[in-house]
């Protein structure tokens, strides 16, 4: 009976330290059409990195540019700012899913990907999908996590 108690009260104070890590909301400077947006760009709690969607949109015309790889390189950009913003590198990345609306670009998009990392890359999937918002054509998301000094 003691013995259940003591893990009883083990297994709380566990969960109450679990659930009060602190939550840092990353959101980056937006356009004006995009500022009443209702998401943050990442959510950082404790030492992961939860990175929302991103489309790699011109910043000057809020569309896709013409060429694929620009605009996966634009994508790419949005992520590492983003990780960097909450004090992470690309290299805390651990996973990422990559949602594509044309199969095809799988190879432009991983010649621009590889060169975002040093070494090994993260767990990812990709991920063949309809439609993105603004007709992007890319829409990259993921988890980083902040590696010990």
């Amino acid at each position: 009976m003691k013995q259940r108690i003591v893990v009883g009260v083990l297994l709380l104070v566990f969960c109450l330290m679990a659930g009060a890590a602190d939550r840092k909301f990353i959101v980056k400077p937006r356009a004006s059409d995009m500022k009443a947006l209702p998401f943050s760009d990442a959510v950082l709690v404790g030492n992961t990195l939860y990175i929302a969607g991103h489309i790699g949109l011109d910043p000057k015309t809020g569309t896709p540019p013409a060429s694929a790889e620009d605009e996966a390189r634009l994508v790419m950009d949005g992520i590492k700012g983003t990780v960097e913003s909450a004090g992470l590198t690309m290299d805390d990345v651990v996973s990422v899913q990559i949602f594509c609306t044309d199969l095809k670009f799988y190879d432009t998009f991983n010649s621009v990907y590889k060169t975002y990392f040093h070494g090994d890359y993260p767990a990812r999937a990709f991920i063949g999908t309809d439609k993105l918002l603004r007709g992007g054509r890319y829409e990259v998301m993921g988890i980083a996590i902040k590696r010990a000094q």
